[in-house]
């Protein structure tokens, strides 16, 4: 018992003195107690409580910049160099040995860069990137998207085949002087028929670049391309067949060269991929396919098409004369010619006169111009036809023209590059455009996949009218309203389509649809579910279509022709006074501070109609008073499928100098 309460006492003595001692050390116990009793102290930051109070901000200050040096990603001194080039916008520097490919995302320059047929990048390098999508967009920009004219159909027309991956398409933008076809390293790019014109020497003609001809192949899009080449064979008037110089022979060139030697039309056999004049001796083996004309010439860097297109204009047939009408002169103009000598006034080809009336020469009948924002000659409707992979535009196509056009297949995707066809009705010519199926970023892997998306918007943009095509079984997804939106911001008239209604409203025996079993749709109930997700197309009118079997296609033709109309419809300014007086603006919802006084308002241009608002203030327009005033006038006036764009013009805007 003495021991224990000995022992107690002792610890609670040493107790107190710890106690003591910490009172005694205020902050500095904290650290003594972690402090190592032997060895080295650990390699650590010190903290700002350990050291003298006067070097504390100086520690703070370095702590704080490691952090910050840190965070900033190291990078090498070549590509810090690189980058100093471009933030100063000169040429980029050639990558060093022993740097990685990507190590830098500027762009190489190249000595084919600018050549009109060149190579595009691999899908190898197009993984998705979005650098990877600012590259295509910067290659679409250059394409074109202009399509041969009506009077050019009357040309000879040249065909340009081969075997897929030899370079026919870089040969059909090279000899057409533009970047109309898809052009890149994965074979079967090309699928359907593009046609365009071309000029040599003063003599123009037609060409028409076909898809990868394999013969043998029995699958269904193979097959399908080369239903279409032949259809582009036999409607030509000379042939040029393409075949890869690098590489030997194949099954498919000897199979294709069989085929034309036995069509009887003139053959020119192009050994394409020939860049320099030692490689152009080896274009003599290719002979033994049997052609006479053997042409060895180089596509992308354009050496040897001069001997090419001579070669090939030679065969062509000679453009008809046209003969010039036999001017018919009168009692007096003769006896006027015998006093005094010939009489020039009258031009040749002028009409006919009576001789008591007198010879007037007619003036050139000026084509009939509209004005858009620039004025352009309307001698077509230009309709594109827009929507979702695999909902039936090339199967519209074809029943619209009236022929086999695109391929048509269960497989999305299978329209790369936009085809056209012209169709005349009633004295109207309407340029239907068959466009690729737009889809998101992330569903697109390579790369022709990605520029066709790009270019279906282009052509769009470039288009009057947009058919937006919709799956009558899958609805209005959200991915068809982003293409909806693409037309309407861009000023475009739309026609919403319905396609595949016959599936919803098919029913067998039992009163049921025949694909799901679920009652037949009704089209007051679909129409309103429409605009219900596509309220921003409420000026667009919908049509109902089964594009497989042909029904309702008249409709199509006929709205089509009555939005073109009411795209071009113009307003007097008397008109528009008259109607502001009739509005009764305190029932649009707007805010007071976005509230504007319209004085007058006047028509500015159509395609898209356009009209300026001159008003008391200098302030946008709000959406809701700019939705209530295009609803008003589409009450009044029309403009039926039509977007209406407004200006503000404010009088009491200050002049900037």
């Amino acid at each position: 018992m003495p021991g224990r309460l000995m022992r107690a006492r002792e610890k609670v003595g040493r107790s107190v003195a710890q106690r003591d001692d910490r009172k005694r050390l205020g902050k500095k116990h904290r650290q003594a107690a972690t402090r190592p009793k032997k060895g080295r102290a650990p390699k650590s930051t010190p903290t700002t409580g350990a050291v003298d109070p006067r070097k504390r901000k100086v520690l703070s200050t370095k702590r704080a910049a490691a952090d910050r040096a840190s965070r900033v990603t190291k990078q090498s001194p070549e590509r810090e160099k690189r980058r100093a080039i471009r933030t100063d916008g000169g040429a980029s520097a050639k990558t060093p040995k022993g740097t990685a490919p990507n190590a830098s995302r500027v762009k190489q320059v190249r000595p084919a860069d600018g050549i009109v047929g060149r190579q595009t990048p691999r899908s190898s390098n197009m993984d998705g990137r979005e650098e990877d999508w600012r590259d295509i967009e910067l290659l679409a920009s250059q394409m074109v998207t202009e399509t041969e004219s009506v009077d050019a159909r009357e040309l000879p027309l040249i065909a340009v085949c081969g075997r897929p991956n030899v370079g026919k398409s870089t040969l059909f933008n090279r000899l057409t002087g533009s970047r109309r076809s898809i052009v890149g390293d994965e074979p079967g790019i090309t699928r359907d028929r593009i046609y365009g014109e071309l000029e040599w020497m003063g003599r123009a003609a037609r060409i028409v670049d076909t898809g990868g001809v394999v013969p043998d192949d029995e699958a269904l899009i193979p097959a399908e391309i080369f239903r279409q080449a032949k259809v582009g064979l036999e409607e030509a008037d000379a042939i040029v067949m393409v075949v890869d110089g690098r590489t030997e022979l194949a099954s498919p060139d000897l199979e294709l060269a069989r085929l034309l030697l036995r069509g009887g039309k003139p053959v020119f056999l192009a050994v394409n991929k020939m860049d320099t004049e030692a490689m152009q001796v080896q274009a003599e083996n290719f002979r033994r396919l049997g052609f006479k004309n053997v042409l060895p010439i180089s596509a992308e860097h354009g050496s040897g098409m001069g001997d090419l297109l001579d070669a090939v204009f030679e065969v062509l047939p000679e453009p008809a004369e046209v003969e010039e009408p036999e001017v018919m002169l009168t009692e007096n103009d003769e006896a006027e010619e015998d006093e005094t000598g010939p009489d020039f006034s009258v031009a040749p080809g002028a009409a006919l006169v009576s001789e008591d009336k007198p010879s007037v020469a007619e003036a050139p009948r000026r084509p009939r111009m509209l004005r858009s924002h620039g004025e352009y000659d309307s001698k077509e409707t230009k309709v594109a036809i827009i929507g979702r992979p695999n909902v039936g535009k090339s199967t519209l196509l074809n029943v619209l023209t009236g022929k086999e056009r695109a391929i048509v297949s269960p497989i999305a995707g299978t329209t790369r590059d936009a085809v056209d066809e012209v169709v005349e009705r009633g004295g109207h010519a309407f340029r239907f455009v068959d466009t690729a199926g737009i889809r998101r970023k992330g569903k697109t892997k390579l790369m022709a996949e990605k520029l066709s998306v790009i270019m279906a918007r282009k052509h769009l943009e470039a288009a009057d009218v947009s058919l937006l095509i919709i799956d009558a079984g899958e609805g209005v997804a959200a991915l068809d309203a982003n293409i909806g939106g693409y037309a309407h911001e861009s000023g475009r008239s739309v026609i919403i389509v319905i396609n595949k209604w016959d599936l919803m409203t098919r029913t067998g025996p039992d009163g049921m649809r025949l694909f799901d079993g679920k009652p037949p749709a009704d089209q007051k109930q679909y129409e309103q579910d429409v605009r219900d997700k596509l309220k921003y197309l409420e000026y667009a009118p919908l049509l109902f279509i089964s594009a497989a079997d042909g029904k309702n296609i008249e409709s199509v033709f006929k709205k089509v022709e009555l939005v073109a109309r009411e795209r071009r419809k113009r307003v007097t300014t008397g008109q528009m006074n008259k109607f502001l007086e009739k509005v009764d603006f305190q029932k649009a919802s707007v805010p007071m501070n976005k509230r504007v006084r319209i004085y007058y308002m006047t028509q500015a241009a159509v395609a898209p109609p356009t009209f300026v608002l001159f008003t008391d203030k200098d302030i946008k327009m709000h959406f809701s008073f700019e939705r209530f005033l295009g609803n008003q006038i589409r009450e009044h006036f029309g403009f039926i499928g039509s977007p209406i764009w407004f200006k503000i013009k404010a009088r009491n805007k200050k002049k900037t100098a």
